[in-house]
């Protein structure tokens, strides 16, 4: 699982390299291979890894841009049978919370226009830390839609909630 967590880290500091400008300019992207759409406020830079995740190894697409300080990003997979979602689900939770030494500071059901019921789909905002030592706030989702797992994040030194409403809110699955 830490291979897993550099990987994310690294996938995140690639698209901060391809930084966008401090303006947010939103666009609906469509995530490869996702079935999903969501507003992005800058380009996002895509990259795939295989990652082991909930006991199998999982092509996890991550699909992230920056803007300003803020980072946004969306990572799928197909865990390919329907009892390891759950587990995978858990497994994303755990990963996002280990990698910013994070606390829960609240946590509610996630609903996704199109998301399959799952009991494990939860919307998470996370206080942490960046492996520099830099606080951070994070807002994470995670659901799924059929056996493609999803995790949503948004994490910098301070969120907008305008901006949040807008990232999270244009998240669905046609």
């Amino acid at each position: 699982m830490q291979r897993f967590l550099r990987g994310v880290w690294g996938a995140l500091a690639c698209a901060s390299l391809a930084a966008c400008a401090p303006e947010l300019n939103w666009r609906e992207v469509h995530p490869e291979g996702s079935g999903a759409v969501a507003m992005f406020p800058c380009k996002p830079s895509h990259e795939v890894r295989q990652v082991p995740l909930a006991g199998a190894p999982v092509r996890l697409a991550i699909v992230a841009c920056r803007s300003g300080d803020v980072m946004f990003a969306v990572s799928h997979g197909d865990v390919a049978e329907p009892a390891r979602v759950g587990p995978a689900l858990q497994a994303l939770r755990a990963a996002a919370l280990s990698n910013l030494n994070g606390a829960v500071a609240s946590e509610h059901r996630v609903m996704v226009p199109g998301m399959t019921p799952n009991p494990q789909a939860q919307a998470l905002e996370v206080q942490g830390r960046l492996p520099d030592g830099r606080a951070v706030h994070e807002r994470l989702a995670f659901f799924s839609k059929g056996t493609r797992v999803f995790q949503v994040t948004m994490f910098g030194a301070a969120l907008d909630a305008e901006a949040t409403e807008t990232f999270f809110g244009g998240l669905r699955l046609p």
